[in-house]
Formats: C-alpha cells, structure tokens, sequence
C-alpha cells in the first residue's frame, strides 16, 4: 500500500492551487519555528533586558553553522522519498524511511557534542562582546540539549512532506510552539531563570515535537511506517541521500560561515548594534521564512514528477513558485518595511535599538525577492537530481562575494549601510546563478529523456 488520504496528487492536475495549498502548511510550521526564537527573545528582551536580548541573538548564525551541514541531509531524504513514492515504489520508501530515521539520530547526537564543545571558543573567534557572552555560552550549551529532537523531527517531517502530508508537521509545531511560550513566561517570569529559561523551555518543546511526529510515523497506515525494529542503514539508501543531501548541507554550512563573518562584523559595533540587528533579522525572517515553503515545494513536487516522468511539469513548477516568490515580497516586504517600528517594539522599548533595526530591515527589503529566488531555484534543481550546482552556486555568488564584500567594500566604508548592502548584492548574484543552474539541469532532463524515447523507438522497430 502507497497511497494514503492525506497524500497528494502532485503528478496530475493544476499545479498552482496544489502548490499553494501544500506550501500553506509549511509556511505555518516555518513560522512557528521562527516563533520559538522570536518568543525567546521577545520575552527576554522585554523581561530581562537588552544584554540578554542580545546574547540570544549572537548565537543564531553559530548554531546555523554546526547545525546546517547534517540538517541538509533531510533535504536529500525529501527528494529521495519523493521520487520513490512517484515511481510507485513502497519497498523503496520504507527503506528511505527508516534509514532517514537511522540517519537523524545519530546526526543529532554528533551535533549535540560538537555544540556543546565548540560553542564558547566559536564566540570567542566572532567577538562577541564581553558583556553578553557568558549568557550566549550558556544559552547556548542548553539549546543544543535539544538538537538531537530537532534533528530527528525535520527529518520525520520531511518524511511526510514527501508524499504530500504537509498539514500534520504543522499541527504538532503548533503543540509543541504553544507549550515553548508558555514554559518561556513560567521560566523567565516566574522563576527568573533569565536566558537559560528560554532556552530550556525551547529544549521541551523541541522534545514534544519529536515525539508527536514519530508516533505520527509509527501510526501511518503506507509505506512511510516506522518500525523500530526495521530500522537500519541501507546502504544505497544513505548513498542516494547523502548524494543530494550533503551538497545541500554543505551549502547551508558555507552560507553559515559567511553569515558567521557578517556576524563579526555586527559584533564589532557593540551591544546596541547586534541587539537590533538580531531583532531586525527575526522579524525579515517571517518573510524569508515564507518563502522558504516554495522551496519545500520546489523538492516535493519537483521530485515527484521526475519519478513519474513527467518532465514538462517541472517547467510550471518553476512558474508557479517564481509567481509565488514575488507576492510574497510585494505583500510580506511591504508590510515589513510600513510596520517595521511597532514589529521591533515587541522585541524592546528601545528607541536606539528600533532606529538600528529600522536602517537594517529598509536596506534588507529593497530586493529581498533575489533571496527567494536565490533560495527556492535550488529545491527545483535538487528534485531533479541535481544537488552540486546550486551548491557550487552558492558557495561562489553568495558565500565567496560576502567575504570579499567584507575585506573590501566595507573594509574601505565600515558603515552599518554598507555591511548590510553585501546581503542584497549577493542575494542577486547568487539568484541568477540558480536560475541558470535549474535551466541547465532542465536542459539534461529533456536531453536525457528525448535519447531514451530514441531508443525505444530504435528497439521497437528492431522487434518488428
């Protein structure tokens, strides 16, 4: 059995209504991910102060960096479940199944180690201002506590994305995000436990999503069942993951490490700066976070017609998420930018904090659809198969051009201005290379495809 109600039909009908209609959910969940930070550091800010509000948001971009690498291994279990679920293959996708879960634990716990011991010398190589990196360091050291139950959660929830169920993934993130806020009030309100409040009761939702979403697993009725007992590496299996996989995490890692030197930088401007900065950032995150759901679909759907061959699908795909891309800048960038101040005064009260966040997200907007591009072109890419271009893209137009960007342009101007306009200008550069790669990857699938109906051709007239 391969099919299930709460599956999909991604292979045949309109796309655009299925391609909103599954991203919906996942745009939800994406922003209640967000929301676990956002209400950490909300709380935090309002309740303890802006040093704690800062620390908090001076461990993001570390985390993305030893998080990202093994994290983008659930993109390749996306894509890999995905084509097999659209081949009609049920022996194959419960093999990627529960190798994938195999997969996320033992990730998690690697992650959690080196978290957990690199996590204060990192800070120390970004500089981190002197008054916030104890509370940083201890934040930090909790929050990776719960790495292993996010890891395995993204991976069972990409899991149930691939075979169209993008609405369960949600509903749990609203469980666990509910219990996050309320156990951040009862910590940091009522027993002051300050910022390592927040980040434990980050570490008990993250615990209560992973539960939720393997019992979700356990109790499926198709091939996507987890079975304790069944789960073991395969070894085709992890090497068709890691294929697509480790090109994906590699490419969020390098991304990391730039963001890591842009975090420097922000570093290097104080307290007050990196205060608004983060708060900035967590309110453009929404926006990116959205559109990131595109490139959730992207894989999905991508992938999907690749198992069944239908190639000319893929192109409106393409159409489709671009289409998506710049209403959500039209409408989510706009009402960034109009709401911006009374946004950042939920995060602190302020005025010099809101100003430096103003100037952030004004710089940030101007072109942010080049990062939904630049983001969403690599999902189509990699659900073709494809997953080292878009890396290689990456690594040169956006992490290679932010180091120069760096030892340049802002080296000769160390404004706040121009260390922020390195973000668009890469967004762009980086954007058109993706959208380059999706057509030369699009260019091999026809190509491949018109030889292979040559030779049937070639066969079927030998037969006769």
């Amino acid at each position: 059995m391969i099919s299930q109600s709460r599956d999909m039909d991604m292979c045949n009908g309109p796309l655009f209504s299925k391609i909103l209609i599954f991203a919906l959910p996942i745009m939800a969940m994406n922003i209640l991910q967000l929301l676990f930070n956002a209400a950490d550091m909300v709380i935090v800010g309002q309740f303890t102060g802006r040093e704690a509000l800062a620390a908090v948001g001076a461990t993001g971009s570390l985390i993305n960096l030893i998080v990202n690498l093994f994290m983008g291994l659930s993109v390749g279990t996306s894509v890999v479940v995905a084509q097999d679920y659209g081949a009609g293959q049920p022996g194959a996708v419960s093999r990627s199944v529960h190798t994938s879960i195999a997969v996320s634990i033992i990730s998690g716990l690697v992650v959690m180690i080196l978290g957990l011991i690199l996590c204060e010398p990192l800070l120390e190589m970004m500089g981190t201002p002197g008054d916030i990196i104890d509370l940083s360091v201890l934040y930090m050291k909790i929050y990776f506590i719960g790495i292993p139950a996010a890891m395995v959660y993204n991976f069972g929830a990409a899991i149930l994305r691939a075979v169209g169920d993008s609405r369960r993934p949600m509903y749990y993130l609203i469980v666990s995000g509910i219990v996050n806020v309320i156990f951040n009030l009862f910590f940091v309100i009522v027993l002051r436990m300050g910022v390592a409040g927040v980040a434990w009761a980050t570490v008990i939702s993250q615990y209560l999503s992973l539960l939720l979403i393997m019992i979700c697993l356990y109790r499926s009725d198709g091939s996507i069942r987890f079975m304790p007992r069944q789960m073991r590496i395969d070894a085709k299996k992890l090497k068709d993951i890691v294929k697509i996989g480790l090109p994906a995490g590699l490419q969020g890692l390098l991304f990391s490490i730039s963001n890591v030197l842009i975090q420097s930088a922000v570093n290097s401007f104080g307290s007050t700066m990196v205060a608004a900065s983060s708060a900035a950032s967590n309110v453009e995150g929404f926006v990116g976070t959205t559109m990131n759901a595109y490139y959730n679909a992207a894989i999905t759907f991508t992938g999907q017609n690749m198992g069944a061959k239908k190639y000319d699908r893929i192109d409106t795909v393409a159409k489709v998420c671009t289409a998506l891309i710049f209403i959500t800048w039209i409408i989510l960038g706009g009402a960034t930018v109009i709401f911006g101040k009374p946004l950042l005064g939920f995060y602190t009260s302020d005025p010099e904090v809101i100003e430096l966040g103003m100037l952030r997200m004004k710089v940030m907007m101007v072109v942010y659809f080049t990062c939904g591009v630049m983001n969403v072109y690599p999902g189509l890419t990699r659900g073709m198969g494809f997953s080292v271009m878009p890396m290689l893209c990456t690594l040169v137009g956006a992490c290679l051009m932010r180091i120069v960007w760096l030892a340049t342009f802002f080296a000769w101007y160390p404004t706040v201005i121009m260390l922020f306009a390195c973000y668009p200008v890469t967004w762009s550069l980086a954007g058109l290379g993706q959208v380059g790669c999706f057509f030369y990857a699009r260019h091999r699938i026809r190509k491949s495809a018109e030889q292979e109906a040559e030779l049937v051709d070639v066969e079927s007239s030998l037969q006769m």
